[in-house]
């Protein structure tokens, strides 16, 4: 049985037995951070017939456990435990990592993993401020590893094809692009405890030191000493498919406003406005409203591109292209063979053949970091109540 290398499958023991993996292909992986994301990210690892979870590491008992059972689940697999990541990245045997932590551990841990030798695939938003992501590019810059931010829209067929249709000037010259997403967790409660044991001192990480709290745990991207709120976590995203269908650089200017936060507890707004001024003369406009009604998840997320010849709406599973003078009926229309699921493991699949052939994967530091820096200025300037720009070097 013949199996390319750019085709993950699901099989049965009897199947993966009957095929000889070469060396050459296969690819030990260790797991740092095992919460819902990165199992499930693990998970689309192991469609890899000649993947191996090698180690996963955990500071929370319960999400270790549980991921190491899953990971067990396909035969042979069998993984280490470790309670500290610098002890999984001294594992000699480890080859890649799935880095999947809260964001404020993003930084050190990529950096520790490249200077252990390891490719990395690193959970967005890369890291949480400018002079990060600016170190972050320099050792990108330096080392031989592959690094693969986790940002699929760059993997996904469809955001492709969209940026086809843009290239090749279906819609004209586009000054504007306009996005959102809504969502609401205005509501939900707070947590109150654990499952089991935490060791909250190395959760906190260069984070300031609190004492425990199972909410700040849990619930960790709407607290500022861990991550950059909804607006960064579903931000990064957003414009990172902006950048890619435009063939957008770095901004030059970000403008945000936003509510209060209406959780109670968190110090994020959950509904921001940002627009960000880019020197391929277009503006890209931003709305994020986690106090919205909740809508079926391929509906909740739209980006419109408006073009002075037509305008291409697309959102997770569809792009539709209006024509001038025939706004009503889509001139063009594709779906996602496979829906946007399919769009982490296009990603992941991306990210293992460079790590065999040392290709450049198609989300790279660089690219991260253009997306991430978009957020954290839109952050910047809440913070100092005015647009911020972009030097080039720094954000002032």
């Amino acid at each position: 049985m013949h199996l390319p290398r750019r085709t993950f499958v699901l099989t049965g023991a009897s199947a993966l037995a009957a095929w000889a993996v070469p060396p050459s292909d296969q690819i030990s992986l260790g797991v740092i951070g095992s919460g819902g994301r990165g199992t499930f990210v693990m998970g689309v690892f192991q469609k890899d017939p000649a993947l191996k979870v090698h180690a996963i590491c955990d500071v929370y008992e319960p999400n270790l456990e549980n991921a190491v059972s899953v990971a067990s689940k396909v035969p042979g697999t069998h993984p280490k435990v470790y309670r500290n990541y610098k002890e999984l990245l001294a594992d000699k045997d480890v080859q890649a990592v799935l880095i999947a932590t809260p964001e404020h551990w993003h930084y050190q841990m990529v950096l520790d993993a490249l200077a252990a030798g390891k490719d990395v695939y690193v959970e967005k938003p890369l890291c949480q401020t400018p002079e990060q992501g600016i170190a972050l590019i320099e050792a990108e810059r330096k080392t031989k590893q592959i690094i693969q931010v986790g940002m699929q829209r760059r993997s996904y067929d469809l955001y492709q094809e969209g940026r086809t249709i843009v290239a090749g000037g279906k819609l004209g010259n586009v000054r504007m692009v306009r996005s959102w997403w809504l969502n609401n967790y205005v509501n939900s409660p707070a947590a109150t405890k654990l499952a089991g044991p935490l060791d909250w001192e190395q959760w906190q990480g260069s984070a300031a030191r609190r004492p425990l709290d199972a909410d700040r745990f849990r619930n960790w991207r709407l607290y500022s000493e861990y991550a950059g709120g909804i607006v960064a976590d579903q931000g990064a995203h957003v414009f990172d498919g902006i950048h890619m269908l435009m063939g957008a650089t770095f901004p030059s200017a970000v403008t945000a406003a936003a509510n209060r936060p209406h959780k109670a507890g968190v110090d994020q707004p959950e509904s921001v406005v940002v627009i960000a001024e880019y020197p391929e003369d277009f503006l890209g406009i931003f709305t994020v409203n986690y106090a919205a009604m909740q809508y079926k998840s391929r509906n909740d997320q739209l980006n419109q591109l408006d073009g002075d010849q037509a305008r291409m709406d697309i959102g997770r599973e569809e792009l539709k292209v209006f024509l001038k003078g025939a706004e009503e009926q889509a001139a063009i229309e594709k779906r996602s063979a496979k829906g946007f699921g399919w769009a982490t493991d296009l990603h992941v699949q991306n990210f293992l053949e460079c790590v065999r052939t040392r290709q450049r994967p198609t989300a790279p530091i660089q690219l991260a970091f253009q997306a991430a820096l978009v957020v954290q200025m839109a952050n910047l300037s809440l913070k100092n109540g005015r647009k911020m720009r972009w030097t080039g070097t720094k954000v002032v």
